[in-house]
């Protein structure tokens, strides 16, 4: 086992987490565009340590860069439908939360 191995496991664990965080975002949070906010963010966060953490234990230059390219189309595809569900939100007339 090489350090190589060990912080690219230490990268995928800390993904993980933002993907558990941006899940409980989606649960606790009171509208549909905070929920938006939170997922989009841990999600591409915890993408990025995860791809981060599977390009240093990989070792092949092909396959970080297919990894890389991946995490740039789930960045595109999740600010596009991010995008498309606020506005789509807002044309049906959903209003934001505020505090009581």
């Amino acid at each position: 086992m090489t350090i190589l191995y060990h912080s690219g496991t230490f990268f995928i664990g800390i993904g993980l987490l933002f993907f558990l965080s941006g899940t409980v975002g989606l649960i606790r949070f009171p509208d549909i565009y905070t929920r938006l906010h939170a997922l989009t963010k841990a999600d591409n966060i915890g993408l990025g340590f995860v791809v981060c953490g599977l390009s240093l234990q990989s070792g092949n230059w092909a396959v970080i860069v297919k990894l890389l390219l991946i995490w740039l189309l789930v960045l595109i595809a999740s600010s596009a439908s991010c995008h498309l569900i606020a506005s789509s939100g807002m044309e049906k007339k959903i209003k934001p939360w505020t505090r009581p």
